[in-house]
């Protein structure tokens, strides 16, 4: 009975001390928090940072002058992994593709046998190597999650720091029509869930090739 009514005390006194702790006015320990910058300043330039983040999360970057730096990069890609079926859907993108007599599949016949999907992006986002998507292109979500290789065509004007910054650029394009589906993709799919081990591709494309050009699309 003795050691019960010690043990009461002693936890009587440790609430008491909290209370009487959480009674006494004191000062915000961090005045200046909501003013405090959110990420660390960087002198890199945009185009630096995001390559830099991209390449961290297994991406790669490719950078180009013009279109034709563009075409050349595209060839010697579909060289390098022997790619013979290469999908691009958006006017855009064929008009640039058929302008430099590319070849490239324009319909989704056989696709189930796609290798390659070549789409344009909504945004490039520099904090984090991301590339900013919607549904609201011709490309839809298809041509960006099912071919075992992603390949993105952006322009220097699409790059911009954070992501309220890109979706500002959607909000821009399509003003009151927003895309039902806006996706961020930040490097090849990716999942640890099978023994804490990290596989590339495992829901959606296992390379994501990024190749941005100073020109702007159409």
């Amino acid at each position: 009975m003795q050691r019960n009514i010690k043990a009461i005390t002693a936890k009587e006194q440790m609430l008491k001390k909290v209370r009487h702790a959480l009674l006494q006015k004191r000062e915000h320990p961090f005045p200046n928090f909501e003013e405090t910058a959110l990420h660390a300043e960087t002198s890199e330039p945009m185009d630096v940072l995001f390559a830099q983040r991209l390449t961290a999360v297994a991406g790669h970057f490719i950078y180009c002058e013009d279109e034709i730096s563009f075409i050349e990069g595209l060839l010697a890609l579909a060289e390098q992994e022997k790619l013979r079926r290469m999908y691009a859907w958006e006017p855009r993108v064929k008009q640039l593709l058929d302008q430099y007599e590319f070849p490239y599949f324009q319909t989704d016949k056989d696709f189930t046998e796609a290798e390659a999907g070549i789409t344009a992006c909504e945004a490039l986002i520099a904090r984090s190597g991301s590339v900013l998507v919607s549904n609201g292109s011709a490309a839809g979500r298809r041509l960006t999650i099912y071919p075992h290789i992603h390949v993105v065509v952006a322009y220097a004007s699409q790059l911009v720091m954070d992501l309220k910054d890109g979706f500002s650029l959607v909000k821009e394009r399509y003003g009151d029509n927003m895309p039902s589906l806006v996706s961020v993709v930040t490097g090849p799919s990716r999942t640890a869930d099978i023994e804490k081990t990290l596989v590339l591709g495992a829901h959606g494309p296992k390379d994501l090739y990024v190749f941005l050009l100073e020109d702007r699309l159409g």
